[in-house]
């Protein structure tokens, strides 16, 4: 009842969206190229639905076929430089979740790629080609509306909650009408697109993803590594945290499922405790008592081994279908030939 209540305010919205794409496509917004391809990673839902785990799993690929990457993300979360702005930056290793974001801080830690933020996507990826002009793609993190940026592929990443009633906000989950028109701003070429689900039962499409007409809905499998890490680098094996009391520890968008993986592995939780996701953790402290090894997501031990070294993380391993692999490097090498001839890609 409440969301048919919203609808009329969601039908705002549609057409605030509309408006915001027929702008970009007219060239009235401005809407810039890079002079290397671009691929984004984002999603129509709001909240998470693990892009940051699929961009890490996609460069890693690239880097297997021998392609210089680089990221660029916005940054969410991280606070004001001394000027009082959100300064663009390159994402260091020993950098902290205030300074360029919790996510970044990550990727960091698990890639050798360099990683730009900023504010406006479009200035990450100056920044990073001017320093890095070897780099040949850049992948965004998030972003997916952010038409600034023209990119040459999308991937939309979809979780087990598909597109809900598919009404958009505040009636809905969707930021954008599904399924959404190719754009072709300005006189670029629609980008390439695919669909992947991080939903755990890969047999079945989450509810109104797929259907005549749409992509094919590919699907990354998920699971917890084997092991917990410590913040000195030591790796725990879960086997050995069974019969253990445990208490529980997540700000990400869907915190009960990391909890939930955690006892399909065995695990004991004597406390699980949900945060807002990208809590900074700065005065946070556990309920629990202090006999209770603390456990958290990979994200959430970026900030919370600041105070509590203790912590274990456990990686998320995620995992890629080979028909979205085959697609996507499909797409790749035909944007690579295409980029590489003598006309390129049309210009705005």
């Amino acid at each position: 009842m409440l969301a048919w209540l919203l609808w009329p305010a969601s039908l705002a919205l549609r057409c605030l969206v509309a408006m915001r794409r027929w702008l970009y496509r007219m060239g009235l917004f401005k809407s810039d190229r890079m002079p290397v391809p671009v691929m984004v990673v984002g999603n129509v839902l709001a909240g998470g639905v693990g892009k940051t785990p699929v961009v890490m799993a996609l460069v890693r690929h690239f880097q297997a076929r021998g392609l210089q990457v680089g990221v660029v993300s916005r940054g969410y979360g991280r606070q004001p430089a001394g000027s009082g702005t959100l300064d663009c930056r390159e994402v260091f290793a020993g950098a902290t979740a205030s300074e360029v974001g919790d996510e970044p801080v990550l990727m960091k830690r698990s890639l050798s790629v360099p990683i730009f933020v900023a504010n406006q996507r479009t200035e990450a990826a100056r920044a990073l080609l001017t320093r890095y002009p070897g780099t040949q793609w850049l992948v965004c993190d998030d972003g997916l509306q952010h038409y600034a940026l023209q990119r040459d592929m999308e991937i939309c990443v979809f979780d087990a909650r598909g597109v809900g009633n598919g009404f958009l906000l505040p009636a809905g989950p969707l930021r954008e009408a599904w399924p959404r028109a190719p754009l072709a701003i300005a006189g670029m070429l629609p980008p390439a697109g695919l669909v992947l689900c991080t939903a755990s039962d890969a047999q079945a499409a989450p509810s109104g993803v797929a259907g005549a007409g749409r992509p094919p809905v590919h699907h990354a499998i998920r699971k917890l590594a084997d092991f917990a890490i410590g913040a000195d680098g030591r790796r725990t094996r879960l086997d050995d945290l069974r019969g253990r009391p445990l208490a529980a520890v997540a700000a990400i968008a869907q915190p009960e499922q990391f909890f939930a993986m955690l006892r399909a592995r065995g695990l004991t939780l004597a406390h699980a405790e949900a945060l807002p996701d990208h809590y900074d953790f700065e005065s946070w402290r556990p309920k629990s008592g202090n006999d209770q090894t603390l456990i958290c997501t990979e994200k959430d031990a970026v900030k919370l081994w600041r105070s509590h070294a203790a912590a274990l993380a456990v990686p998320l391993e995620l995992s890629l279908d080979p028909l979205f692999l085959s697609a996507l490097d499909a797409a790749v090498d035909a944007i690579d030939a295409k980029l590489s001839s003598p006309h390129g890609y049309p210009t705005a």
